[in-house]
């Protein structure tokens, strides 16, 4: 009895409780460009020189940010962890599920050194809303 029983509820948890919805990557989405502008994204990748990048963010519903920010941690071999970088900060509007992040006149957005960087897009509490790897060589 107690294997038909089990093989009942396997049924059921097959037929029932199976999410439909499986997604790669939650939302919201971080990635890379290597700027934004009347064309919209010029050079979308995961691997740049030193310099100035673009960080994008696109999301299907609103972010609900207005102080935020985007942290760089750098990949440490030595200790074999991410240690942090530089921080700057942005203000954007609550409705936003589309944004930019790029050099400001208060923020260079600069990858002065080669290496393998965890980007993060942070809210006021630094709290993580979406993050991304990338890769900084030399020119």
């Amino acid at each position: 009895m107690k294997k038909f029983l089990f093989l009942y509820a396997f049924i059921f948890a097959i037929l029932f409780g199976v999410n439909n919805n499986l997604f790669a990557q939650a939302e919201p989405v971080l990635y890379f460009c290597e700027s934004y502008g009347d064309d919209g994204e010029v050079g979308i990748a995961d691997r740049f020189t030193t310099g100035f990048l673009t960080v994008m963010v696109k999301c299907d519903f609103p972010l609900n940010l207005t102080d935020c920010s985007i942290q760089y941690d750098k990949y440490n071999t030595g200790t074999r962890s991410f240690d942090f970088y530089k921080n700057f900060p942005f203000t954007i509007e609550p409705d936003t599920k589309y944004v930019f992040f790029s050099k400001t006149e208060d923020n260079d957005m600069k990858f002065e050194e080669p290496g393998f960087y965890r980007v993060f897009l942070l809210d006021n509490n630094a709290n993580t809303i979406a993050s991304s790897l990338v890769e900084i060589i030399n020119r």
